[in-house]
Parts: structure tokens; C-alpha cells; sequence
């Protein structure tokens, strides 16, 4: 395993709400190649974005009916806008040579619903994968969303990532899976809109973060009442670092390192499940 450090950034972006609103789209992903580039100015060689960096589609803007949640008519999306936004962020990440998790909308033929995604863009400016959010939350299973249905993971420099998304975030098994993939750290993509108080959220990526004895990588919305920030994780649970304080756009820098405890505490586990399952 390699010895080297590995700098990542991860960033606190506004989140707007509406994909049927083309100028919105791109004042989104302005901001998110604003922030590319202060990522890669400060060394990183990757940058993890929030879930809803380009939109998160508000269920009742997305529903068939006026001002009533139902099915989402995911054809008044600008999708052209969407893919052309991407487009520009992958080769904006090839021209700094930036690796970039970028969650976005993925769209699947009609009838599907699309699915709630984060894109991996290499430092070369190509999407080599895509992770599908899978614990929808209720209203995105009903009306919004198809779920994922598998766990995915990529390298950088020799260091392996998982990455998980919205609701993900609850649910323990999920990050006990990327700890049997031998994951060193997990990138956590997460928004809420119209929820304040979300301190719970930073508390549980700690949580993943110590129990498995990885780094997580947590990134949110700059928001000033959700009540957390983005930040990175140690392996003993600890923030190495948080982003602006004051809840505005910015990104946090940390440098990765392989703590023993990673794989003194994988071995640990693995032993024990082995003694308790045999």
C-alpha cells in the first residue's frame, strides 16, 4: 500500500431547487467549477460535492398536479441544460487534473424514474462511474426516484473510496459493506430542503467514520440553519476539518493518510465475525 498522502476538498455549495430553471442550472454549476478551482489551487486531487450541487429537484415543483405532491413529470427538467452543465464540469476536471464527485439527477429511458446519482469524473475529464443513491427516502421512492441497488467504489493514487447519498447516511449496514471492500474513507453526498437542524447528520458520519476505521467525507449544503457544515472525518471519529463556519460556499482541505488503526480495526472485525458467524 502506498506510503504518500492523499489531499482531498470538500465542498459547501448552494443548493437550488428547481430543474425546470435553466439559469438556476447554471449559476449552480458556476459555482461548482468556482470551487473546482480553489480545490485544485490549494493541491487537492480530489473534490466531493453535495448531494444537489447542480439541484435538488423539489418533489412539489417535479409533480404532475399544481402545488400537491404526486408522480414527478421529470419532462419539464431542462435536461439539455443539465448535460451540458456536466459536460463542462468533466472537462473543467480534466483541464485542472482534479478528480470530482459530482452528484446530479441521472436520467434513464421513459417511463423509469431517473436516479439519484453522484457521478466520479477522473482527472482526466471522463465519468468512469456512477453511484445511485439506494435508501430513497419515502417521498423519492413513491414519486420521484428508481432506487440503486448496489454498492461502488473507485481509486485515487491507490486510495479506494465508497460513496453513499442522501439517506444513505442512516444506515449502518451500508458502511459496514464498504468495510468489508476495504474502503479508506467513504464520500457521504447529503441535502435536505425545508428541514432545519440537521446536526444528527454530522454526528452519524462521525459515527460511520469510527466505527469502521475509515475516513468519511461528509458534504452538504451551504445552509445556515441546517445546523452542520461539510467536513472531513478521521478514522477515530474527529472533523481534520469543516467548511465555513457561517454556513456559505467554500471547501475544506485534509490530507488522507493510512492510520494503522484502519487495518488493525478491519482485522479486528473480520476475526470476530469470523469466530461469531463459524
Amino acid at each position: 500500500m502506498p506510503e504518500t498522502t492523499l489531499r482531498i476538498a470538500v465542498a459547501q455549495s448552494t443548493v437550488r431547487i428547481d430543474p425546470t430553471d435553466a439559469d438556476g442550472l447554471r449559476a449552480s454549476a458556476a459555482e461548482v467549477r468556482g470551487l473546482m478551482k480553489e480545490a485544485a489551487h490549494n493541491g487537492a486531487r480530489l473534490v466531493h460535492f453535495t448531494e444537489g450541487a447542480l439541484c435538488f429537484p423539489d418533489k412539489v415543483i417535479m409533480s404532475e398536479g399544481p402545488d400537491e405532491i404526486g408522480p414527478s413529470d421529470w419532462s419539464k427538467a431542462e435536461w439539455a441544460v443539465l448535460q451540458s452543465e456536466l459536460d463542462s464540469i468533466a472537462k473543467l476536471a480534466g483541464e485542472l487534473g482534479i478528480w470530482t464527485v459530482l452528484p446530479s439527477v441521472h436520467r434513464l429511458p421513459e417511463p423509469a424514474r431517473p436516479y439519484s446519482s453522484m457521478y466520479v469524473v477522473s482527472d482526466q475529464g471522463k465519468i468512469v462511474s456512477r453511484y445511485d443513491e439506494r435508501m430513497l427516502s419515502t417521498t423519492k421512492a413513491t414519486w420521484m426516484y428508481t432506487p440503486g441497488d448496489k454498492p461502488v467504489t473507485f481509486e485515487v493514487d491507490g486510495y479506494r473510496f465508497g460513496l453513499a447519498c442522501g439517506l444513505d447516511v442512516l444506515f449502518a449496514e451500508l458502511f459496514t459493506e464498504y468495510d468489508r471492500l476495504e474502503v479508506d474513507g467513504v464520500l457521504v453526498s447529503y441535502a435536505s430542503t425545508g428541514v432545519d437542524h440537521n446536526e444528527h447528520i454530522g454526528v452519524q458520519a462521525r459515527g460511520h467514520a469510527v466505527s469502521n476505521t475509515y475516513w468519511v467525507s461528509l458534504a452538504v449544503p451551504a445552509n445556515p440553519g441546517a445546523g452542520i457544515n461539510s467536513g472531513i472525518s478521521d478514522p477515530a471519529g474527529n472533523w481534520t476539518v469543516q467548511g465555513p463556519a457561517d454556513s456559505t460556499p467554500g471547501i475544506a482541505v485534509t490530507d488522507l493518510h493510512r492510520a494503522e488503526v484502519i487495518q488493525v480495526g478491519r482485522d479486528f472485525r473480520r476475526k470476530t465475525r469470523d469466530r461469531i458467524n463459524s
